[in-house]
């Protein structure tokens, strides 16, 4: 195909540079963006001014009519906030441990090797999704037939792809799994919201559910987006794969860069309390802003030629992963997937061939945004055996 899969586009350059803040329609409501990194990241960790403390707002479209419950901890402020991410941090942080790491290696290279063997592959549904769901299950101390549960859920874990529904799967699957867990206690992330205590008291099931959700929705478009983008980018530049397979050092680098480049979340919500001014705009108290992580992290004033994709950055302060106290929880498992992803692709792969794509756009009244892919087929060539 003459188009490129993967081609870093910043809609954002303009308005940027000239104002700062881009107003934007969501849902009938005026949000203002914030672009500039300075700006993004100083309102990102000033929680008083610009407060997470607010429930179903903070994801920009607002999630009113496909949940039902506050999700924990992103939509509370300190010290609240605090006291509810210890509760589950330490699940996150075990995708630091050796053992999974091995785990989560092992998985992406036998999906590889299952991807070589066929002639081609849809990598959304067909090697992403797959990818995150088991993945999530090792993190989780979940076993592996779960998360066959969580495949047929399909990319958006708040539409039924049969039905249309929304939430409803989700929502089933999470009192399902908290009744079990409260009969049948054992060592995974149900049972430990069950066993988890707050200020003193057990969790009420209200918040046992807060956290189950954000967990289940939180990291599932934003991971797949970023497996497929990584892919894509290969399929014209597999020199660059070269590159990280004669030196491994990279791959760490190299990951913050996807993240940077890629920004799978294009932004989050945040609420004023009182009255405030951001690049000499005017929010009203109890108006919502914007911080558009995609905007900042292509900041000609932070970042060198930021839509190219330079594998060795550094320094490199993108804030795909957020910033302050609702620095992304997720981070550490992402970051694992992805360092993974590179080093076994490096390892397996000599040649990406793009067979067909189909962009996924973000659209919006004041922009438009290639946010992933509805659909990316790609023939993968094995370094020890070739197509």
């Amino acid at each position: 195909m003459s188009a490129d899969a993967f081609c870093p586009h910043d809609p954002f350059k303009q308005a940027r540079e000239s104002e700062g803040v881009l107003p934007n329609d969501f849902d009938g409501e005026t949000i203002p963006m914030i672009l500039r990194h300075k700006d993004v990241r100083a309102a990102a960790k000033d929680w008083r001014t610009f407060s997470s403390d607010d429930p179903f707002h903070v994801p920009i479209p607002q999630e009113e009519c496909v949940r039902s419950v506050r999700q924990l901890p992103i939509e509370t402020d300190p010290p609240i906030h605090t006291e509810y991410r210890k509760i589950v941090e330490p699940f996150f942080r075990r995708a630091l441990k050796p053992e999974m790491i091995e785990q989560v290696e092992q998985l992406i290279g036998n999906a590889l090797v299952d991807a070589v063997a066929r002639d081609s592959i849809e990598i959304v549904r067909d090697f992403a999704l797959p990818i995150q769901s088991r993945a999530l299950a090792i993190l989780l101390n979940l076993p592996s037939s779960e998360a066959e549960h969580w495949i047929r859920w399909g990319i958006h874990v708040f539409r039924d792809p049969k039905t249309g529904e929304k939430g409803s799967q989700l929502g089933s699957y999470i009192q399902e799994n908290l009744d079990r867990a409260e009969r049948e206690p054992s060592e995974d992330f149900f049972s430990a919201l069950t066993q988890a205590t707050f200020q003193g008291r057990s969790l009420a099931r209200d918040e046992m559910e807060g956290f189950a959700n954000l967990t289940f929705a939180g990291g599932r478009d934003t991971v797949i987006n970023t497996i497929t983008g990584i892919i894509a980018y290969f399929s014209y530049h597999i020199q660059q794969l070269d590159s990280i397979r004669k030196k491994p050092k990279l791959i760490p680098s190299a990951a913050e860069e996807f993240v940077r480049v890629i920004t799978p979340l294009t932004h989050i919500g945040r609420k004023c309390p009182l009255d405030t001014e951001v690049a000499d705009y005017k929010v009203a108290a109890n108006e919502r802003i914007s911080l558009c992580w995609a905007s900042a992290n292509f900041d000609e004033t932070v970042f060198d030629s930021p839509e190219e994709v330079r594998l060795d950055r550094r320094p490199n302060p993108h804030i795909a992963y957020g910033a302050g106290n609702h620095f992304c929880l997720g981070a550490p498992h992402a970051r694992l997937i992805i360092r993974s992803l590179l080093k076994k692709l490096s390892e397996h792969i000599c040649g990406v061939e793009l067979i067909d794509f189909d962009k996924n756009v973000e659209r919006e009244a004041q922009y438009q945004r290639k946010v992933g892919y509805q659909s990316l087929v790609v023939r993968l060539n094995s370094r020890t055996t070739s197509h």
